[in-house]
C-alpha cells in the first residue's frame, strides 16, 4: 500500500528494545532484593521533611514534552522508511490523513508505545502537517489575526498581531525540518533555495509573500518570513471600519480609482501598501485590460480581464533572469489599458513613467518612502540606478507629467495603520516638483492606553484633476469628499 515495505514490520520489531521506554519495569528489578526495605523508610521521611514537590512538577512536564517529541521523531522516521511520501501526497488531503492515521496507529502498536488518545491525535496531526503543509506553522497560518510570521532558526518563531511583534512557543524539530519546509514552499512556484542560491522570494497558494534566506548567509539557521494575507480581503469600506481612513477619504480614493488617475502608493515596510493598492484596484472598470508585474505575485485583482506577470531569477548557470524592467517594457506590447507594478524598486521606475506618459492612464505602483516628497526623490534615485544620465530637471518633469497622486500609508508607533496623505502633484516651479495635500491625518496626542488619537481632514484645495472627474461624471462626489474640515 503506497510503497509500504513488507520488511518494515520485521525491521521495526528488533528496534523495539532500543526505543521502547517501557523499560521502566527494569528499575522495578531492585525491589525484589529484600535487604533494602530499611533504606526505603528514609526517603519517605526526607520527602515529608523537605517541601520540594514543586520543582519536580515542571521537570516532569518538560520530560513529557521531550518524550512526546522523541516519539514523534521516531514515528516520522519509521513512516518515511515504510511509505513512499511522494506517492501518498498525490492523494486528496482527507485521504492522506486517513492513510497516515492508520499507518501511525500500526507503528505505535508495533513499537509498544504508550500514548493517550490526545497525544496520539497530536502526533498524527503534526505528522500530517509535515507531509502535507508547513509543519508547525500550520496553526499560525490558520489564524486570520496574524499579519506576519517570522522564523529565526528552528527554535524561534515570532508573529505580528495587532501591530505588535511577539514570540510564540512554536518550534521546529531542527534546522533540517525548517529547511525542508522552505524548499517545499519555493519549489511550488518553480524556484529553489540552497547554499548556491541562499536568497529566494516566493508565495503561498493564497498569495501570501514569502522570503527565505538560508545558510551560509543566515548564520543561526534558515530564516523564513511570511507576509500573510487575510482570508477576508480588505476593501476600502473595511479600512474605514478600522479607522485607517474616513468615509470622505474613502470617497476621494474611489473617485481617483474610477477616473483613471496615475497613482503611486507610498509607505514604509509593513504600512499596508499592497493592501491599499488592492483596495484601489477594485474600482477599475471590468471592461479594462489590466496587466500586473510583480516579483512574486501578491495582488488579488477581481476584474475578469487581468494578465499577471512575475519575474524570474537566474538558473544554476546564472542565466535566464527576467527582471521587473523586462516585464514592464514587455507590457507596452501587450495592449494594456492599465499597468500595475506591485513594487517599484529599481530602474523599472523609468519605464513605468514612460508608460504613464504614453496613454496608459490609471496605472499604479507602490514605493518605499516615508512621505510624498521623499517618494519623488526615491523615483529620481531609482532612475539614476538604471544608468540614465538625464538632467535632474528632465527627470522631475517626467515625474510631474506622469504621476498624478501619491497616497501615503504609515504604520504608527502604536501599531495602527493610517492613510496619512492624499497628495497631488501639481507641476513644476523652476526645478522643483510642486505638491498640494488634498487629505491629511493630524496626530493630536494619545489616550490612556497608549493609542494615538488624531483626525483626518480635507484641506479644501481644488485638485488639478477636477476636470477629469467632471469628464467621468464624478464631480459631485469629488466636491463632497473635499469639503474643508474634519472628515
Amino acid at each position: 500500500m503506497f510503497g509500504k515495505r513488507t520488511t518494515s514490520v520485521d525491521a521495526l520489531r528488533p528496534a523495539e528494545t532500543a526505543p521502547s521506554r517501557p523499560t521502566a519495569p527494569a528499575p522495578a528489578a531492585p525491589p525484589p532484593s529484600e535487604p533494602k526495605p530499611a533504606a526505603a523508610a528514609p526517603p519517605a521521611a526526607t520527602h515529608a521533611s523537605t517541601p520540594k514537590p514543586p520543582p519536580p512538577a515542571p521537570v516532569a512536564a518538560n520530560e513529557g514534552e521531550n518524550r512526546l517529541q522523541d516519539i514523534k521523531i521516531s514515528i516520522f522516521n519509521d513512516l518515511i522508511n515504510s511509505v513512499d511520501l511522494t506517492e501518498i501526497s498525490k492523494l486528496k488531503p482527507a485521504q492522506v490523513r486517513e492513510e497516515i492515521s492508520d499507518i501511525v496507529a500500526e507503528i505505535i502498536s508495533m513499537r509498544n508505545l504508550v500514548l493517550s488518545q490526545t497525544e496520539q491525535q497530536t502526533v498524527i496531526g503534526d505528522i500530517c502537517n509535515d507531509v502535507l503543509g508547513l509543519g508547525p506553522l500550520e496553526p499560525l497560518l490558520a489564524r486570520d489575526d496574524i499579519a506576519d510570521i517570522m522564523v529565526n532558526g528552528y527554535d524561534k518563531v515570532y508573529i505580528e498581531t495587532g501591530g505588535k511583534i511577539q514570540l510564540t512557543d512554536i518550534k521546529f524539530r531542527d534546522n533540517a525540518q525548517l529547511m525542508n519546509i522552505c524548499q517545499r514552499i519555493v519549489s511550488a512556484v518553480g524556484r529553489r533555495v540552497d547554499e548556491a542560491s541562499p536568497i529566494c522570494d516566493a508565495r503561498l497558494l493564497d498569495g501570501s509573500r514569502v522570503n527565505v534566506i538560508a545558510p551560509p548567509l543566515a548564520i543561526d539557521g534558515p530564516t523564513l518570513t511570511i507576509r500573510k494575507f487575510k482570508k477576508d480581503k480588505l476593501t476600502l469600506d473595511k479600512l474605514v471600519a478600522f479607522g485607517s481612513i474616513t468615509p470622505k477619504g474613502a470617497a476621494l480614493l474611489k473617485v481617483i480609482g474610477h477616473c483613471r488617475i496615475n497613482v503611486v502608493v507610498s509607505g514604509g515596510t509593513g504600512s499596508g501598501k499592497t493592501t491599499l493598492l488592492n483596495a484601489l484596484t477594485s474600482f477599475i472598470d471590468k471592461g479594462e485590460r489590466v496587466i500586473t508585474c510583480e516579483d512574486s505575485a501578491e495582488l488579488q485583482l477581481q476584474q475578469p480581464h487581468v494578465v499577471r506577470l512575475e519575474t524570474r531569477p537566474p538558473n544554476l548557470e546564472g542565466v535566464g533572469e527576467i527582471t521587473m524592467r523586462d516585464l514592464v517594457k514587455n507590457c507596452l506590447r501587450m495592449r494594456p489599458e492599465r499597468i500595475v507594478v506591485g513594487e517599484v524598486r529599481g530602474p523599472e521606475a523609468f519605464d513605468l513613467l514612460q508608460a504613464m506618459n504614453t496613454g496608459h492612464d490609471g496605472s499604479m505602483g507602490t514605493i518605499h518612502a516615508n512621505n510624498p516628497r521623499e517618494a519623488i526623490s526615491r523615483i529620481e534615485n531609482m532612475i539614476a540606478m538604471g544608468g540614465f544620465t538625464l538632467p535632474a530637471k528632465t527627470v522631475r518633469e517626467q515625474i510631474a507629467g506622469a504621476v498624478n497622486v501619491i497616497v501615503q500609508a504609515a504604520r504608527l508607533r502604536d501599531g495602527s495603520r493610517k492613510i496619512t496623505h492624499v497628495t497631488e502633484i501639481v507641476g513644476m516651479e523652476g526645478e522643483v516638483v510642486t505638491l498640494q495635500d488634498l487629505f491629511v491625518y493630524e496626530i493630536q496626542g494619545e489616550d490612556d492606553k497608549g493609542k494615538i488619537v488624531g483626525r483626518h481632514k480635507a484641506t479644501g484645495l481644488r485638485p488639478k484633476f477636477w476636470d477629469r472627474a467632471r469628464y467621468f461624471g464624478l464631480e459631485r462626489e469629488l466636491a463632497e469628499a473635499l469639503e474643508e474640515g474634519a472628515a
